[in-house]
């Protein structure tokens, strides 16, 4: 029996809209259990009552922090310290920060040093060194549920993009075809999932970025590569089309 992961989910509720947590605590759920649940802001201000709504219905914990200092982002060492004692306290395997704020890429450094993986959430503003430092990274945008309010949803999603759009996009090309070649066996052919695994370890990438919940469902889309199913249809290889 496979021992599911123990996530734990920092939310950074200052800077980070509470329409996309049912959304993040269904990817979460792909890969483990969120066994602890903090969302850290300032609960006096009204900007958060939004997320005071998400928090009994999703058992999140609200961790109280008064700005002590205008201009002063308590909330930020608030996170900071409850990550690290998490960290040293062998209670989980696993975090995901939600926030847009790349003050925390030292945290993310941090905890990947300690042989942990970092989920990251937030909005398409964040900067790249957070996006890049996390793996993955998913766009909270794309992670919205229908329900939410539009009103306070501004950003657009990324959408599916298309054959042609994925094709355009050099970074994706270069990635998915570095990964195939550096997993694939003797004959050219990758199994999926050691692709996957090869550029989860790699890069912050995640197919829902493009509009895919599920990587196999890109890789077809973007018709680069052969695709062939083996073990009566249970395992998915793949090979360069240019081959």
């Amino acid at each position: 029996m496979q021992i599911r992961k123990r996530i734990a989910l920092l939310i950074d509720c200052d800077n980070v809209s509470h329409n996309s947590i049912e959304g993040v605590l269904e990817e979460l759920a792909k890969h483990g259990t969120v066994n602890v649940r903090h969302a850290h802001g300032d609960w006096n201000n009204p900007s958060l009552s939004g997320w005071i709504t998400k928090l009994h219905p999703h058992a999140i914990r609200p961790m109280q922090q008064f700005a002590y200092t205008k201009g002063k982002n308590a909330t930020d060492s608030a996170m900071i310290i409850d990550a690290m004692d998490l960290l040293y306290s062998n209670s989980v395997d696993a975090f995901a920060l939600m926030t847009s704020d790349s003050d925390f890429t030292p945290l993310v450094m941090r905890i990947l040093e300690s042989g942990f993986p970092v989920f990251g959430f937030g909005a398409m503003k964040t900067p790249q060194a957070f996006v890049d430092a996390c793996s993955p990274f998913i766009y909270t945008e794309n992670l919205v549920s229908e329900k939410a309010d539009k009103t306070e949803s501004s950003a657009p999603s990324a959408g599916r993009k298309s054959k042609t759009e994925l094709r355009k996009d050099g970074a994706l090309v270069k990635l998915l075809r570095t990964a195939v070649e550096q997993t694939s066996e003797d004959d050219g052919w990758a199994h999926m999932s050691k692709v996957a695994n090869y550029i989860s370890n790699n890069s912050s990438f995640s197919s829902i970025n493009y509009g895919y919940r599920k990587f196999s469902d890109l890789i077809k889309a973007s018709e680069l590569f052969k695709v062939e199913m083996r073990k009566d249809g249970s395992a998915m290889y793949i090979k360069d089309a240019r081959g």
